[in-house]
C-alpha cells in the first residue's frame, strides 16, 4: 500500500474527522463549565427564606444588615454571591435580613428607610438605631469594613454608600402604567 493510494486518504480523513469530533466535545463541555462557574451560586429567594426575620433582628441586641431586594433586580442578582459571602464570615455577630420591596408588608420600612433604590442597605447598631446606608452594587470589602466597624460599635467609614441601582417606584402610585415591566401589560381603570 503506498501513500498515494485511496485507503490512505480515506484513513486520513476518518482521522481528521474523530479529531473534529473530539475538539468539538472538549468545547462543549469548556463552554458549560463556563457557564456554570458565572452562575450565581445563591438565589435571592433561598437568601431571603434563611434571612433573619426583621423583628427578630431589631430585638436580638446584635447589629443588624437590612437589605431591601427584589427577585427581578439585576443589581440585588449580581451581589448575592457576595452577600452569601458575607453572611458566612459574619453571621454569628451580624444579623441579616431580607426585605423584598415587592411585599407591600415592607412598605413602612421603605417609606422610613427612605428606599428609592435597590439594592438597599440598612446598617442598624446593637440597639436598632440606623448606623447609615448603601445603596446600588456596592463592592464586597465596603460593606465588610462597614459590618466590622458596626460589631465594634465605631462610625461606619463607608455610611453612605452608592453604586449602581434598580429603581424602585413607590408602592402608594397606583396608577399601574403599561410601560411597568411588572404590570405585564395590565391596565388599570380609573
Amino acid at each position: 500500500m503506498s501513500v498515494n493510494s485511496p485507503e490512505s486518504g480515506g484513513m486520513a480523513q476518518q482521522v481528521r474527522n474523530f479529531v473534529v469530533v473530539l475538539v468539538a466535545v472538549l468545547l462543549s463541555v469548556a463552554v458549560v463549565l463556563g457557564l456554570q462557574t458565572r452562575t450565581p451560586s445563591a438565589s435571592l429567594s433561598d437568601m431571603a427564606e434563611a434571612a433573619v426575620p426583621f423583628d427578630q433582628a431589631i430585638a436580638n441586641g446584635k447589629p443588624t444588615l437590612v437589605e431591601f431586594y427584589a427577585n427581578w433586580c439585576t443589581s440585588c442578582q449580581a451581589m448575592a454571591g457576595d452577600l452569601e459571602q458575607l453572611k458566612g464570615d459574619y453571621q454569628q455577630d451580624v444579623n441579616f435580613v431580607m426585605l423584598n420591596v415587592d411585599n407591600s408588608k415592607w412598605l413602612p420600612e421603605m417609606l422610613h428607610y427612605r428606599v428609592d433604590g435597590i439594592p438597599h442597605f440598612v446598617f442598624l447598631d446593637n440597639q436598632g438605631n440606623d448606623a447609615g446606608a448603601a445603596i446600588g452594587e456596592i463592592p464586597r470589602a465596603v460593606l465588610a469594613s462597614n459590618l466590622t466597624s458596626l460589631m465594634a460599635g465605631e462610625k461606619l467609614p463607608y455610611a453612605q454608600a452608592e453604586g449602581q441601582a434598580s429603581e424602585v417606584e413607590s408602592a402608594l402610585d397606583m396608577s399601574g402604567s403599561a410601560d411597568d415591566p411588572r404590570s405585564h401589560g395590565a391596565q388599570v381603570v380609573q
